[in-house]
């Protein structure tokens, strides 16, 4: 199982709408997936009450010593994907996640304080070593802001843009916030729309970064469900032999 946890100190920065897009964008490429809400507020949970299918779980966990042991439950079940929704600012429940994620994707609009608030949870992430990546979230359509927040964010990080910046772009749009609002994904809100065709492409770099693909996946389920028959049948034989030797 791999977690992704989307986490920063600032508040509005677009976590819970991310989450649930790229749940549904994995979900439509193939993963089993499960959504983490370790946000009191309860965004991932109203938006689940608005949903009118039970196709996506919304798992709430507030207590930091309950992550670890859930995580490695839903990882024994067989499960692919575990995305984690986090509270604003820096928590011990935060914290415990991002411990235990794979990678920690980190979103911020294209302005000085949300940029600035970035350090703390990249502080955490870097002390626990676990990969990391900013997703410049809410831009403008075009502009030289864009431009000066990704530099400033590579410079921060110290590390190449390929790596530490993720792509593409999440651009503000009223489709993200209605889509919301629905009980829906965006994909699902306007399935042919820019910001359907962004998140998609956002978890096609994700699944990169992570070495990952549903292809991949559907093998390893193919494997393990061959495995599975095998152990029975082994079982059986042996059975039957026992049987006939008495």
């Amino acid at each position: 199982m791999h977690t992704i946890v989307l986490a920063t100190q600032k508040g509005g920065s677009g976590k819970s709408t991310l989450a649930i897009g790229l749940a549904l964008a994995a979900k439509q490429a193939g993963f089993t997936v499960r959504l983490i809400e370790t946000d009191p507020q309860g965004t991932l949970s109203n938006w689940q009450r608005r949903r009118t299918t039970e196709d996506l779980v919304v798992e709430p966990i507030y207590h930091a010593a309950d992550i670890e042991p859930r995580l490695k439950m839903l990882a024994e079940s067989g499960l692919q994907l575990a995305i984690v929704d986090t509270a604003a600012g820096l928590s011990a429940a935060t914290t415990a996640a991002i411990r235990h994620s794979d990678l920690c994707l980190i979103p911020a609009r294209p302005s000085v304080a949300d940029i600035e608030a970035t350090v703390s949870t990249l502080s955490v992430a870097r002390a626990w070593k676990r990969p990391y990546s900013f997703v410049l979230n809410q831009t403008p359509i075009r502009g030289q802001r864009i431009d000066n927040a990704a530099n400033t964010l590579a410079e921060e990080a110290a590390l190449d843009l390929t790596e530490v910046l993720a792509r593409p772009l999440i651009v503000m749009r009223n489709d993200h916030q209605d889509s919301l609002a629905s009980g829906l994904a965006v994909s699902e809100f306007a399935p042919n729309g820019k910001s359907t065709e962004e998140i998609r492409g956002l978890w096609q770099w994700i699944e990169t970064r992570l070495n990952i693909s549903a292809t991949n996946v559907l093998i390893d389920q193919v494997i393990s469900a061959a495995d599975g028959v095998l152990h029975v049948a082994a079982e059986r034989a042996a059975d039957e032999t026992t049987t006939l030797a008495s």
